[in-house]
């Protein structure tokens, strides 16, 4: 087993912080089926976004507690508490929104609504039969993905008018606090593959396998949910609204950004969002943040 690595200066000063949130969503205003500033495209590209948070989520802190025993370091197993707690809380927040947009027909809300089913015990039995490693690596994937997209979220001049001015407004809450939470813990899953051995070989196969998959993916799913929408019938608005949604998506080099998992030795604190976090820490939660009022 490798020696764990010394902790960066930015993850000695906090620890991700678990915040018992409960959005109320569809109130005062219900939530329109075009959630996402009336973009059909990027409302049903959302909501399988959505749809897969929960069971994902399940799944990451399924990873990371496989290795709980191997965990010596005190900062480490408190960022490792703070990740998983924030995973639960994220999960039960997008399973409160499912359950609305369930209402809209959105078929991947339906597909991935998985806890306590047949379907996730043989998730739960596949995961078993994965290499630890090789599931606690696609973890850290996923999350430099999460993450990559939480900052775009977060910094994006065209993202932010989208959000703050045209999208539902309970929506647009979760995904702020969803993304800065992941800009928090973003490097606890890659820390724990470290400490317990993971290889550069296999962090890297992995990345690759997810960077040249999950966009295909995504736009197939994508491609599926709108196939039973009426309004994806209507060739201009389709295509003006897929450019809409692909610009705000993956724009800014969101791809570049996402490939450089993939270098020898990356650390996801290399790309530095010490200064968004704090701007955003203020924003959500300072003495007049906008999201303290539903924190429990």
């Amino acid at each position: 087993m490798s020696t764990a690595p010394a902790l960066r200066t930015s993850q000695l000063k906090a620890f991700p912080k678990v915040r018992r949130i409960r959005f109320p969503f569809g109130e005062p205003d219900p939530i329109p089926k075009y959630f996402a500033d009336d973009n059909m495209v990027l409302s049903h590209t959302l909501s399988i976004l959505s749809a897969s948070f929960p069971p994902g989520e399940d799944s990451f802190i399924r990873s990371v507690r496989r290795f709980s025993g191997e965990i010596t370091d005190p900062a480490l197993k408190k960022r490792v508490a703070g990740f998983i707690g924030q995973e639960a809380v994220h999960g039960q927040q997008h399973d409160s929104l499912n359950e609305k947009l369930k209402q809209f027909r959105y078929p991947f809300v339906y597909f991935f609504d998985v806890r306590g089913k047949a379907r996730e015990k043989a998730v739960i039995r596949a995961e078993k039969l994965l290499p630890r490693k090789a599931h606690l690596a696609g973890t850290a994937a996923a999350e430099h993905y999460t993450s990559t997209l939480a900052k775009r979220v977060l910094s994006s001049p065209d993202v932010q008018e989208l959000m703050m001015k045209n999208a539902d407004q309970q929506v647009a809450n979760l995904l702020h606090w969803h993304a800065f939470e992941e800009l928090e813990h973003k490097s606890v899953a890659f820390d724990v593959y470290r400490t317990v051995g993971g290889t550069e070989r296999l962090r890297i196969a992995i990345m690759f396998l997810f960077y040249t998959s999950t966009i295909p993916l995504v736009v197939l799913g994508t491609l599926i949910s709108l196939a039973g929408d009426p309004q994806s019938w209507r060739p201009i608005r389709l295509l003006r609204e897929t450019r809409q949604a692909f610009t705000l998506i993956l724009g800014d080099g969101t791809m570049r950004e996402l490939a450089q998992y993939m270098r020898p030795g990356f650390h996801p604190d290399d790309i530095d969002t010490t200064e968004l976090l704090e701007k955003w820490q203020q924003e959500l939660f300072g003495k007049t943040g906008e999201l303290t009022q539903y924190v429990k």
